[in-house]
């Protein structure tokens, strides 16, 4: 829970951060993005190998809960906006992430590992599944707060200093302070301006300097909430640390027989090793497509759908914001996961339950159904090309009346969450039956290298995002998740045959 609260938080601010913080472009934003989610997913590779060449899982994945800590700490000391030396401070922000990405390497896939280690007897094989899912469910209720704080933090600190939340003001400062700025533009500059602060505004350039510095440094203290769910994590595993499962011995044939080991045949291994690689590399497109949550839909919130609506009030304190729609996908994985569960208890019970890598196909579909939502409401909602609103281009915000309605992004959420519970618990489980006992670590990590090569290439969803109809960057996503699917039907019966 406490891991997810980190990565929500970042899923949820970070983009928004480095383009308020330095000023980037939504493809320079998401490069930076792309490369941070890339080495969270392929460090688990590393650590999958450290573990599992140790056997020591519950040693690293103490040190990747602390590394984390000390990384959302780096990250969390507050500095000048706008930047005296950005080049400088912006490598020192990427050091912090390349902190937490490494912490995070030793952590998740050792964590699922040692999940699947409950499950190797036969007693409680069958229900590995249920046991994933149950585990995916129970770690997003940390992600369902952590965008909610984030927003709390950073709109306290705003209202603390006399200003109220506007998405679209720091893309317009900054345009004002490079002098980038229209007629258009600075008009309406001066218009949020007016609204958001509680004092007269005389100086445009002292009120967009002291409006950026205080908007982000709200996030850096954002960033400061993550320690404290790491703490929380880290209490949580050193109680019940010695209740947690040993990894067994592993023996291959012609070795002296150890009555502890698990015993495996070398053409077995390396049949169960294929297969998996087969899934991994299918799963890349899935990932390069949903998570773009934390990419081109956290833009598409923030420039084009109408946020007056979506917001909520704890007393005083009013959260509002783009960021708040990354809390959606994880309460939808809390929701529908008990209901996802009973499906899938039924249809066993009735033996007529898809297998892992069936279950794994129809998300792919699903995907697909929920990338097509959004292309066909930003088709029929007729909306301008990014360009067309982005200060930094000579463009102008879109007009509130223009935009279109919050629950084009909540219902594609929802399908797309759907679609996440059949694939990412799945696909871990499915990792963790097939993968030879004495390659669990690294191959938990293979599962998280293949999301790592998808996230990778998320920001040519930001370069896409800023230079095509904004209907066509969805569908683009629509035919990678066909792709996945049909690229799994193909495999199925193989893939079917090596989970036996």
């Amino acid at each position: 829970m406490g891991e997810r609260f980190g990565f929500y938080t970042m899923m949820a601010i970070l983009v928004l951060f480095l383009q308020a913080k330095f000023g980037l472009s939504g493809t320079n934003a998401g490069i930076i993005y792309s490369i941070f989610y890339f080495s969270i997913y392929i460090l688990a590779f590393v650590g999958g190998l450290i573990a599992d060449k140790t056997r020591n899982y519950k040693g690293t994945i103490l040190t990747g809960l602390v590394l984390m800590a000390v990384g959302y700490f780096l990250i969390a000391i507050p500095s000048p906006t706008p930047t005296p030396n950005k080049v400088l401070f912006l490598t020192l922000t990427c050091i912090g992430l390349f902190v937490i990405a490494f912490g995070n390497g030793l952590f998740k896939g050792n964590l699922q590992a040692l999940v699947g280690q409950m499950y190797d007897s036969p007693q409680y094989g069958k229900m590995r599944d249920s046991g994933f899912s149950l585990f995916y469910m129970f770690i997003n209720v940390g992600a369902i707060f952590a965008p909610l704080a984030a927003i709390g933090v950073r709109n306290w600190w705003l209202g603390k200093h006399g200003f109220q939340y506007n998405a679209d003001l720091p893309a317009l400062c900054h345009a004002h302070l490079d002098g980038t700025i229209n007629t258009a533009a600075s008009e309406s500059l001066t218009q949020m301006a007016t609204k958001v602060s509680t004092a007269p505004v005389a100086d445009m350039t002292a009120f967009a300097k002291d409006y950026l510095n205080v908007f982000t440094t709200g996030f850096h203290y954002a960033f400061a909430v993550a320690i404290f769910a790491m703490a929380i994590s880290l209490v949580i595993y050193l109680v019940n640390k010695k209740s947690f499962p040993n990894a067994k011995k592993v023996v291959t044939s012609g070795a002296a027989i150890d009555p502890e080991a698990i015993q495996m045949d070398i053409k077995e291994v390396k049949q169960r090793l294929y297969a998996l690689f087969a899934v991994f590399g299918v799963v890349i497109f899935f990932w390069l497509s949903f998570h773009q949550n934390g990419l081109t839909l956290t833009f598409f919130a923030k420039e084009y759908t109408d946020l007056s609506s979506v917001k909520v009030s704890l007393g005083s304190l009013t959260l509002q914001g783009a960021e708040i729609f990354q809390s959606i996908n994880p309460f939808f994985v809390v929701f529908l996961t008990p209901i996802v569960l009973a499906l899938f208890g039924w249809l066993r019970r009735t033996g007529k339950e898809p297998s892992t890598p069936k279950k794994i196909a129809i998300g792919m579909f699903i995907a697909a159904m929920g990338f097509l939502v959004m292309a066909v409401g930003s088709y029929l909602s007729n909306l301008p090309l990014h360009s067309a609103i982005n200060p930094e281009e000579g463009g102008v915000p879109l007009d509130e009346s223009l935009k279109v309605t919050p629950f084009l992004l909540i219902f594609t959420y929802f399908i797309l969450t759907i679609a996440e519970l059949f694939i990412s618990p799945l696909g871990i489980s499915f990792v963790s039956k097939v993968a030879p006992p004495q390659y669990q670590g690294v191959m938990q990590g293979g599962w998280l290298g293949a999301t790592a090569i998808g996230n990778s290439l998320l920001f040519v969803g930001a370069i896409l995002y800023d230079n095509i109809p904004i209907w066509m960057t969805w569908t683009l996503f629509v035919v990678a998740c066909t792709i996945s699917m049909f690229t799994m039907i193909f495999m199925l019966k193989w893939l079917e045959r090596v989970a036996k």
